[in-house]
């Protein structure tokens, strides 16, 4: 282990939580944390790593609910030092960090995040400050059912500790539908395990509308604010259902919802992509301008 341990941690979002109380065994005092930082795999694999501040007394460290395995006490020049955990009969668990003059590093692995329809999840407590570290392949992400865009992002912050569901995709499949419209083209993205039929876009109600054959899985709808605008309404059938929306770069929206069951889903905007260019009526107005000279210098006789 290097002597300097450098962490790159960019923090996204401000996510408030409401704390969780912890009844961890303890001998002396709490350790104080430099940071507490969790790394999620591409396949759920979870690595926690926690830099204690030095202290001239034994703390207690409490430690993530869970299977621990590999667990690894060193100090900053890589030295490893002797520990152990401590289990209160309950679940909680603590580890004894020795007196030192230098950082100590705590890392250990927690069992797989749990994979259900294509889904991995895992809810993550502490009382703490900590930050949770997505593999680079992971871009959507489900925080307490909101969809978050990592984009370019390594991760997100719980500040002031409290619990944090986090889901992702095994396989993220996306569904790309065209709408052409007049001389606009425009993408529409919808990412979700369900199998999508009768996708349509329609100008007159400003409205998007596809079928769904399946219930209790995520939707998540990526398009242009220039399309389709908002404030927008979603639909089940005929009944309103909640939905989550996410501001990305250059007027992209994401739209997320949860059907509980099958049907048509239904989102209809404020705004739409107008029916004729908005420069025609502007040329159609400069050409009679011109022409008006024109039809006084020549007249029928």
């Amino acid at each position: 282990m290097n002597q300097k341990i450098i962490f790159t941690v960019v923090i996204f979002g401000l996510v408030t939580f409401i704390p969780t109380v912890y009844g961890q065994l303890s001998i002396g005092v709490e350790a104080k944390q430099e940071s507490t930082e969790i790394k999620i795999g591409h396949n759920g694999e979870i690595n926690v790593k926690h830099v204690v501040n030095p202290a001239s007394m034994h703390a207690t460290l409490p430690v993530f609910v869970g299977e621990i395995s590999n667990l690894i006490i060193t100090n900053e020049i890589g030295e490893e030092v002797n520990s152990g955990i401590a289990d209160d009969g309950r679940g909680n668990q603590s580890i004894l960090v020795m007196p030192s003059k230098q950082n100590t590093i705590v890392e250990y692995d927690l069992e797989k995040m749990e994979l259900n329809n294509n889904l991995f999840s895992k809810e993550f407590s502490y009382h703490q400050k900590f930050s949770v570290i997505f593999d680079n392949s992971i871009n959507l992400i489900f925080l307490n059912n909101n969809n978050l865009f990592l984009d370019n992002k390594k991760g997100i912050a719980v500040n002031g500790g409290g619990s944090a569901e986090i889901k992702f995709y095994s396989n993220e499949v996306k569904i790309i539908e065209e709408i052409v419209w007049e001389e606009n083209k425009f993408d529409v993205e919808i990412i979700t395990d369900y199998k999508i039929e009768e996708f349509n876009f329609d100008q007159e109600s400003k409205s998007i509308s596809f079928k769904i054959n399946n219930e209790g899985q995520f939707v998540t709808i990526i398009m242009s604010e220039e399309l389709l605008g908002g404030p927008y309404v979603t639909l089940l059938e005929d009944e309103q259902v909640l939905h989550s929306k996410y501001f990305r770069e250059n007027s992209i929206i994401s739209l997320n919802l949860k059907p509980e069951t099958p049907g048509k889903i239904t989102i209809i905007g404020t705004t739409v992509i107008p029916e004729f260019s908005m420069f025609i009526p502007l040329i159609m107005g400069f050409m009679i301008i011109l022409m008006v000279p024109l039809m006084r210098k020549f007249t029928l006789r």
